[in-house]
């Protein structure tokens, strides 16, 4: 099928992943779900190796010197490399791993879909490596083919699959303590329900103090109809905390059609257009809003091998510059695996591209926050 995307493109892409069917209210979770350790992909208590999020590639994690496979450091001693750092909570909700089209939100149970998210879990959460708690929930996401359409049922499906995420939310902060500063962050679909948690959980709450850093890679931030709405700033320098950091990846040429045209169709936060307006575009390099870096600037890309099963790091593999549409180009395109999609679109490896890149800048974030409220 991705053949088939690649060459047809647009349309094909809807008339594959578009559900025909009308949506169905899925019935709410059981009050006390989240209670249960199966329901994340990711949080304190799971073994190594059922916690996606605390996998390390070996050149992240191991000794200097020492060239054995390294070991994915459990939550109680996540910091223990670096004592004067602060321990942070990190909620990250993974990006869309449900394809089909004969629902709009997945069973809890999909078994493909469900494996799929591990993967990304292990791929993208685990530059959040350096927090005390990593908490990354499984829940009913909308399908692919929602975010194609401006047909009312695929709204209906991110609601849906908001609900579960939210619930997810208040069960981690009932369970963090109240005094750790936290991260919000996710990927995609992701991404879209961490602004939203932003915009509806947090700002104006006593919660938003405790926010050292946010990152909702891969989707699309209008810096003029959805950041105000958000609560705070994009990340203008690389020691900013309580800040924004958001990109969406292309390779050059770019031909970014599909993504511009459902950006530009739906209004933003504020209930405007946002066409014209460019998207917010942290440049994952530096730190900072707009500008660009040389590959020599990248501390890390996380290149998978065949099965996804594991990866490497291969440091200064590409550059980053944003562009003048909030586009981050990466220059040629480079061999990363199967998922590129039509157009030079790198978007399933936003964070790969950027790994511990992201990685050091989480925990310089967090570290001033801490020194802001020293």
């Amino acid at each position: 099928m991705l053949f088939a995307l690649r060459i047809y493109a647009d349309d094909v892409t809807k008339i594959a992943l578009v559900p025909d069917s009308e949506f169905v209210s899925q019935a709410p979770l059981e009050a006390v779900a989240y209670n249960d350790p199966d329901m994340w992909f990711s949080r304190p208590g799971l073994a190594i190796e059922d916690d996606a999020a605390r996998w390390q590639p070996a050149d992240a994690a191991a000794p200097e010197g020492d060239s054995g496979s390294a070991q994915a450091p459990d939550s109680a001693s996540a910091n223990d490399a670096d004592n004067s750092a602060p321990a942070f909570a990190v909620f990250f909700v993974h990006p869309t791993s449900y394809l089909e089209r004969s629902s709009w939100n997945a069973p809890i149970d999909h078994e493909e879909s469900q494996w799929r998210a591990r993967l990304m879990v292990r791929g993208m959460a685990s530059a959040f490596n350096e927090a005390g708690e990593i908490w990354a929930p499984r829940y009913r996401q909308a399908t692919f083919g929602a975010f194609l359409t401006d047909a009312p049922e695929a709204q209906q499906a991110l609601d849906a699959a908001y609900l579960d995420v939210s619930q997810a939310f208040e069960f981690f902060l009932e369970s963090v303590d109240p005094d750790m500063p936290i991260v919000l962050a996710g990927h995609s679909q992701g991404g879209y329900h961490v602004a939203r948690l932003l915009q509806e959980r947090v700002v104006g709450t006593p919660l938003q103090d405790r926010i050292a850093a946010v990152y909702p890679v891969g989707w699309p931030i209008s810096v003029e109809h959805d950041l105000p709405a958000l609560g705070l700033p994009a990340c203008a320098s690389a020691d900013q905390p309580a800040c924004i950091s958001d990109w969406v990846s292309f390779a050059e040429p770019a031909e970014p059609g599909l993504l511009l045209t459902r950006y530009e169709a739906t209004p933003g936060l504020d209930g405007q257009s946002r066409a014209g307006s460019p998207i917010l575009c942290v440049n994952p390099l530096t730190g900072a809003t707009g500008g660009e870096a040389a590959a020599s600037a990248n501390l890390g890309t996380l290149v998978p091998n065949s099965d996804l099963s594991d990866g490497e790091l291969v440091p200064a593999a590409v550059g980053a510059r944003c562009d003048a549409n909030g586009l981050l180009l990466i220059g040629e395109a480079v061999d990363l695996g199967q998922y590129v999609l039509p157009g030079n679109n790198y978007h399933v490896y936003d964070i790969p591209l950027f790994w511990a890149n992201l990685k050091a800048d989480v925990a310089r974030r967090v570290e001033a926050w801490q020194q802001a409220r020293s």
